[in-house]
């Protein structure tokens, strides 16, 4: 007993393991009639047969339920032998691949079932799909179940399902439109409907199929009674649109024509569902689940033109095409004209002798086994492209003219429309003079055109100015004599750049914005401006006062000397101006002094500008200059004594005196060597005092370092002083 047991289990356990290969790729069930209650079932199992998978079943086991789902029978189906479905393709210039093939099993039964209310119900069941399909959630683990439905003979007596005619393509190619026919034959005359539908789920992988009692089966040995689970399609799909194509694949529900572009390459499985009426009454339906393949069909050629999109452009058109893999071209322009309008280029341009409708063809690879074709309506009319220039101007004085230009014949209509703060608002004359606007601001102006059919606007802008406000000022309030008066413009417009007319009551005129004029004579002169906008708006503007030009005094002075050394820094001016009331002389070291006739005392050596400056009762000044060099020199002596604190102003401070000296360091120390006064300003010296009086008679140590100006020698001197109390 247990050897059997292990043998019932190993069997099982290659039985499962069998009948669990991923093989089938689609399949069908359906019955036709013969008399007397007697039907022929057929089964069409397809399984794909490339690289060593499993056989298909011999025998098949088929289930027969009643209308309430009750369990009647089940039968073997053996298998008389399977046949290849051809390697078929959408294309007939491209070689089906020959890493996938596709084979049939054909099951035929006569069976007997008498009448019965409801009818009856045959499926058979099986697992797996094709690990490689995309459309489905895990398809290696998803079964099949194929079935049909034989209706109550008292309402459709001795009924036939109906057959498909043909079996799809194998393979289809992306970008390759499909049309195929997918209709069925129906023996009984009565009506069908086509539609795409679910493929049903079937057994699974831990009960790959089912068989008739006493059957070794590693699960239940009758299969479920209907309804069928659908197949639970990835995000993105479902029965409508199982596969990715653009145009989307769809079935005509009358002719049961497929149609559509496959976009993706994978495998695609699919249901298409023919349901069968007879005086309105649904009597079954007939379900084929199958598999495309779609591959990327290289070498094909398709022929194709980009629709027209643009008009009116006239009659030259400039053609061309986004063909798939094309060798050559050749083009036919539809013009009856002449017979050399054709063209060998990729994409030409013809030019049509006038406006009306043509056919043009484009053949690619024209002459080979694959060549392709298509043909274009090409809609040629005269260019047609209006424009005109957007006129601006001022409100107080506003008449624009519009004039319709760009390109078109002329023999059509015109349509202005100004807007609501024009007078006139709309016009229809090719060219429009006078209209006025009411308001300030910026109105859209369109121009449409109509002519042989096509019609064309064009939009610009009319802006509308407010009067420019004309005004300015002077610098000063005077003017003196062969002195340029400034003149500042402080105008205001929105409508930029304004342009400048200025008078200045001698004669003189100026187109600057800020100008400048020197008057050549005294006297009282009224000035004026006229400023004009960049559209032609003007105001003017007179200066309520005019101008006074008055006399300019001379100003002049002579220097002594004017190179000296630092030793004799005495600077002496002689004032030579004439006209003045008022003098200052500008010493260039700081000093300024309110007369001309002066004398100086620099203080160190450099190179000073002197600077005179006149003015005259009216105003009016004058300025000269001149230039004095004062040279460095060095010099330094210091005293060996000196009497502190005795307030009698003489000789009190003990201090070198130096002349061009810097980085100037002075520091005094007591006999112990200790730091009692310190300084670096050559001006000050020391009192005597060591931070608590004033003490007797005594000696001290001072050091003294600099550089001198006239050559950046470093100096350094110790000495004694002596502090007499």
């Amino acid at each position: 007993m247990y050897k059997k047991a292990l043998l019932i289990f190993i069997s099982l356990f290659f039985l499962c393991r069998e009948n669990f290969a991923s093989h089938i790729v689609g399949g069908e069930i359906y019955y036709d009639c013969l008399g007397s209650n007697n039907y022929r079932i057929t089964l069409k199992i397809y399984r794909n047969c490339y690289d060593g998978q499993s056989e298909i079943d011999d025998p098949a086991y088929i289930f027969i339920f009643g209308s309430a789902g009750e369990f009647i029978d089940s039968l073997a189906m053996p298998l008389p032998g399977t046949t290849g479905i051809p390697s078929t393709i959408n294309h007939q210039c491209f070689t089906p691949p020959d890493n996938i093939c596709v084979e049939q099993g054909v099951y035929q039964r006569d069976i007997h079932l008498p009448p019965r209310a409801g009818g009856y119900d045959i499926s058979f069941q099986r697992c797996c799909r094709t690990n490689s399909i995309i459309n489905v959630v895990d398809p290696g683990m998803t079964g099949s179940t194929y079935t049909t439905h034989i209706p109550d003979p008292s309402y459709a007596p001795c009924n036939s399902s109906p057959h498909f005619t043909n079996f799809p393509p194998v393979f289809l190619c992306t970008s390759i439109p499909l049309n195929f026919d997918h209709s069925a034959q129906e023996a009984d005359g009565d009506s069908l409907y086509y539609e795409f539908c679910d493929p049903s789920e079937g057994a699974s992988p831990f009960c790959p199929f089912f068989g008739p009692q006493g059957l070794l089966s590693p699960c239940s040995e009758i299969s479920e009674p209907p309804p069928y689970a659908p197949v639970a399609w990835q995000a993105g799909y479902n029965a409508s649109y199982p596969i990715a194509s653009s145009p989307v694949i769809a079935i005509d529900p009358h002719t049961g024509v497929i149609t559509g572009t496959p976009t993706t390459i994978g495998q695609w499985v699919m249901a298409v569902c023919v349901s069968e009426y007879r005086n309105g009454v649904f009597l079954g339906v007939n379900k084929r689940d199958f598999l495309f393949n779609v591959i990327t069909c290289y070498g094909l050629p398709y022929a194709s033109i980009p629709a027209q999109t643009e008009f009116c452009n006239g009659y030259q058109y400039q053609f061309s095409q986004n063909s798939v893999n094309m060798a050559s071209a050749f083009w036919n322009f539809g013009d009856p004209t002449t017979s050399s309008d054709y063209s060998y280029a990729i994409s030409p341009s013809w030019t049509y002798p006038g406006a009306g409708t043509y056919t043009a063809s484009l053949i690619i690879n024209m002459g080979t086994f694959c060549s392709d074709t298509t043909t274009m309506t090409v809609n040629i009319q005269p260019k047609l492209e209006p424009e005109f220039n957007a006129p601006g101007g001022c409100l107080y004085n506003n008449n624009f003219n519009f004039t319709a230009d760009g390109a078109f014949e002329g023999s059509g209509t015109f349509a202005w429309n100004f807007g609501s703060h024009a007078n006139p608002q709309t016009a229809n004359m090719q060219n429009v003079n006078n209209v006025v606007y009411d308001t300030l601001g910026t109105f859209a102006v369109t121009l449409t055109v109509s002519e042989n059919g096509c019609t064309e606007e064009f939009t610009d802008s009319v802006k509308v100015y407010d009067k420019p406000t004309a005004l300015y000022g002077l610098d000063s309030p005077f003017a003196c004599l062969l002195q340029a008066a400034h003149f500042t413009d402080s105008s205001k417009t929105d409508d930029l750049p304004l342009s400048y007319e200025w008078t200045f009551g001698d004669g003189g005129t100026s187109s600057e914005s800020q100008p400048y004029h020197s008057y050549s004579s005294t006297g009282t002169f009224s000035t004026g401006l006229i400023i004009s906008s960049a559209h032609g708006c003007k105001d003017t503007f007179n200066m309520a006062a005019p101008v006074n030009v008055f006399e300019t005094p001379y100003a002049g002075f002579s220097v002594t000397p004017t190179d000296t050394s630092i030793f004799y820094p005495d600077i002496t001016i002689s004032d030579n101006s004439s006209g003045a009331s008022s003098c200052r002389t500008y010493w260039g070291d700081g000093s300024v002094y309110p007369n001309c006739d002066s004398v100086h005392q620099y203080t160190k050596p450099g190179t000073y500008h002197i600077m005179q400056v006149v003015t005259n009762p009216s105003g009016c000044s004058d300025t000269a200059y001149s230039e004095v060099l004062i040279r460095p020199e060095f010099m330094f002596w210091i005293p060996n004594a000196f009497t502190p604190g005795k307030d009698d102003g003489l000789n009190d401070v003990f201090k070198p005196k130096t002349i061009g000296v810097r980085e100037y360091s002075f520091v005094i120390f007591n006999r112990w060597g200790e730091k009692v006064f310190e300084t670096q300003d050559p001006s000050i010296g020391w009192d005597g005092s060591m931070g608590s009086g004033y003490g007797g008679s005594n000696v001290f140590v001072y050091k003294i370092s600099f550089r001198d100006d006239v050559r950046n020698d470093p100096h350094e001197f110790i000495g004694h002083v002596t502090v007499i109390r």
